[in-house]
């Protein structure tokens, strides 16, 4: 299952963090989970929110560079060994992770892992060959 992610990239100065979730507070878009990875001069901020549509073209308005990205969320024990389990059982596979980010569900027994895969096919082929279960995105929205 592949769920949408929106990514925003930022000019990496301060309050521009606040402005960004303030502009999606004052929507009503709710995040789920997010991912800050930062350089000298820019960020981009990863977003996984309940209403994907809504939110790009809030920020597109806002005039921010905004784009939708194709991720797949995991469901993996919430205890030690938990993610290391998952990626031994998908080691050998050839699968290059990109990026990875995650949340805790409280109460819960899991995280949600949320990856970006090189090859989403064959991670998706993958996952399903494997009895790793992929979050669809409503689910995934509406937590």
């Amino acid at each position: 299952m592949i769920v949408k992610q929106v990514s925003i990239f930022l000019e990496n100065r301060a309050g521009r963090l606040a402005e960004v979730t303030g502009i999606l507070a004052d929507q009503d878009i709710n995040i789920r989970a997010l991912s800050l990875a930062d350089s000298v001069d820019f960020g981009i901020l990863r977003l996984i929110v309940d209403d994907v549509e809504k939110a790009k073209a809030i920020l597109k308005q806002e005039g921010l560079t905004v784009r939708e990205t194709d991720v797949v969320a995991i469901e993996v024990p919430d205890r030690p060994g938990g993610l290391a389990h998952l990626l031994q059982l998908l080691k050998g596979e050839k699968l290059n992770v990109e990026y990875m980010y995650a949340f805790v569900k409280a109460p819960s027994q899991s995280a949600v892992m949320i990856f970006r895969f090189h090859d989403l096919p064959k991670a998706l082929e993958v996952l399903q060959r494997k009895g790793i279960r992929a979050l669809p995105g409503d689910e995934l929205y509406n937590m």
